[in-house]
């Protein structure tokens, strides 16, 4: 097995904020699956594209460094640049400077009006231990 590593941006937030529709779909399906072939990502992407459209936005993906590929075989599995969990923070981290003005109390709010949220007690201690840890390291 060959491993290519497309090279780390420094900063990759501005080409996540570039991303045209197919392009954020398919980071989209690589975070969900943790990698994907081509074929995978045709299935699970809405009103396909042909295998050649997908592989155009795969080759553009790897030229703004956002991911990277493996050869298994005859074939090329594709994933993120990033782990799940780091991309996750940096797009919530937009998502609340953008949004909710740089207040985190703000989109918690937010996420709490949302007519589905129904937090369970347990979910509501994890919670209050997660903010107590946050304040505990200074943040």
């Amino acid at each position: 097995m060959t491993v290519t590593l497309m090279p780390n941006k420094s900063e990759t937030d501005a080409g996540t904020a570039a991303l045209s529709r197919r392009e954020r779909q398919v980071m989209d399906i690589l975070h969900r699956r943790t990698g994907a072939t081509v074929a995978e990502i045709m299935a699970d992407l809405p009103d396909p594209p042909t295998y050649s459209a997908v592989r155009s936005v795969l080759r553009i993906l790897g030229e703004k460094e956002l991911i990277k590929h493996r050869e298994d075989g005859p074939r090329y599995i594709y994933y993120p640049a990033k782990p799940t969990e780091t991309a996750r923070e940096d797009v919530l981290a937009h998502v609340v400077r953008t949004y909710f003005g740089d207040s985190p109390e703000q989109a918690v709010t937010a996420l709490l009006r949302m007519s589905d949220v129904d937090l369970s007690d347990a979910e509501i201690k994890k919670l209050r231990n997660s903010i107590r840890r946050a304040r505990q390291s200074g943040r």
